[in-house]
């Protein structure tokens, strides 16, 4: 049996803590961000504000209690990238050596355009702890994961014997884990695919159709690998489960809150009503935006559809106007 400590109450941390304990052999630990937050979930026996209408198993653990963390084999890391840092700040004092991160967060940091596997690892490069690290990505929607619909992700560490134990320490009949040793890649796909996924929710806000879908989703997975490839990722990434598969799933699923994100301001909402009415949910590509088009421009590599999101998102600029610069774009050759 593994003791697996799942990082983050919110809908997607609910959903593996659920998959895992559903799987059995495990002791799992769902971690709210205070000990009021934890009793409340307690109290509900559900996620009522995150993942209402999944109760959780009495014998699962609910805890908003930092020291907990030290009987932990397997951290899962769910935290929203803005919080990311801050949140291992104050856990890292519990962390030591043996234990292994999983990032299941979606996101690049602001202002230092770091992947979640490098935030993590530089919180505890303060304290002088080194841990193996990896990411966990692919076209997985919280809800469905919770159902027990099947499901397939990546599981990406440098080690691959890591990797391999992950993989047997998470499958089950609902969760398929394919393993890599690409973690750059695996993490830059499922992070910048909520970029583009506003983009299509924008298209579709604005009342185009599917052939304007299928070429924002084309055209995204080419400016994605761009930047992927860039900073060390592998091209074949980039068309497997953390690459397409997300993308597709996100660009075009109605359980997607980037795409929702994108809907409402492709219909004339503004972006501030727009979150408040999220509920408190997070909608990584709105912070991913600025930070991918940041991480782009330090490597020289062109992302015009995030570029055109990040002018909707930062400047309010008028959708069908962004649109339109993007259709006005020279003529390119597709290779």
């Amino acid at each position: 049996m593994s003791s697996i400590f799942v990082l983050g109450s919110g809908a997607w941390g609910t959903a593996i803590a659920l998959s895992l304990h559903r799987r059995g052999g495990h002791k799992v630990t769902l971690w709210a961000h205070s000990p009021e937050a934890a009793q409340e979930i307690v109290d509900a026996h559900e996620n009522t504000l995150f993942l209402p209408g999944f109760p959780l198993p009495a014998d699962m653990a609910i805890t908003g209690s930092e020291e907990a963390i030290r009987d932990a084999e397997i951290i899962v890391s769910v935290v929203p990238s803005e919080f990311l840092r801050a949140t291992i700040a104050r856990l890292r004092p519990h962390m030591h050596s043996g234990q292994i991160v999983v990032s299941a967060t979606k996101g690049v940091e602001n202002r230092t355009y770091l992947r979640m596997t490098e935030v993590i690892a530089a919180s505890l490069a303060e304290i002088g702890l080194t841990l193996p690290i990896g990411a966990f990505s692919g076209p997985s929607f919280a809800q469905e994961v919770a159902e027990g619909q099947p499901t397939a992700v990546t599981i990406a560490f440098d080690d691959a014997v890591i990797a391999a134990r992950i993989q047997q320490e998470f499958s089950s009949e609902t969760l398929r884990l394919y393993t890599s040793t690409d973690v750059i890649g695996v993490e830059l796909g499922g992070a910048l695919k909520n970029v583009i996924a506003i983009a299509a929710g924008v298209a579709a806000g604005a009342g185009l159709g599917y052939n304007s879908a299928a070429a924002l989703i084309t055209r995204g997975i080419a400016e994605i690998t761009r930047l992927a490839v860039a900073c060390g990722g592998r091209r074949e990434t980039l068309a497997g489960l953390s690459g397409v598969g997300d993308l597709v799933l996100t660009c075009t699923g109605s359980l997607s809150r980037n795409r929702t994100v994108g809907q409402a301001l492709g219909q004339g909402r503004q972006l501030p009503e727009i979150l408040s009415s999220l509920g408190g949910k997070v909608a990584e590509g709105v912070f991913t935006s600025r930070a991918a088009l940041g991480l782009a421009r330090q490597r020289g590599i062109e992302m015009p559809i995030t570029e055109q999101m990040e002018l909707i998102l930062d400047e309010g600029k008028d959708p069908r106007e962004a649109i339109r610069d993007l259709m006005m774009r020279p003529g390119k050759d597709e290779l």
